[in-house]
């Protein structure tokens, strides 16, 4: 999930949320510039 955190960063996208660990998942939330917030995740 960092790696693509920061890939995605690099990149220009604004997060609203950096890499949070929560149990067995990991989520970031970013801003898609058109009102949507939309959340990735992956498995630890």
């Amino acid at each position: 999930m960092q790696a693509e955190y920061e890939r995605l960063s690099a990149r220009g996208v604004k997060f609203v949320q950096e890499p949070t660990s929560m149990g067995t998942v990991t989520t970031a939330v970013f801003d898609d510039t058109c009102g949507n917030l939309i959340q990735i995740a992956a498995m630890n």
